[in-house]
């Protein structure tokens, strides 16, 4: 399961935060996400904060906080929960 990747994100982030709407089908990734990696990645990771941000028609994007008040985001429209995994990857090693 790729979600067992996603084992240290404090290493290089401080802060993840995943926006997303409870019913448009752009953000079926992320709510895929949520449903079935959320809990495996937060008991890997237990005292890292992981915030999830629902609002209607809102674009799903993901956003990573840093150190020194840095942060990215990345729009995830349309992706599936396994692209999901790996855009937060990614993120963690920036």
């Amino acid at each position: 399961m790729a979600a067992k990747q996603l084992v240290n994100l404090s290493k290089h982030m401080r802060e993840l935060r995943l926006h997303l709407c409870q019913k448009s089908p752009s953000s079926q990734g992320v709510r895929d996400f949520v449903e079935h990696h959320y809990v495996s990645v937060k008991t890997a990771n237990p005292k890292f904060p992981i915030m999830i941000r629902e609002c209607s028609q809102v674009e799903p994007k993901i956003y990573a906080r840093y150190g020194k008040g840095i942060e990215k985001s990345v729009g995830v429209s349309n992706k599936s929960a396994d692209e999901v995994i790996s855009v937060i990857q990614q993120l963690n090693t920036a």
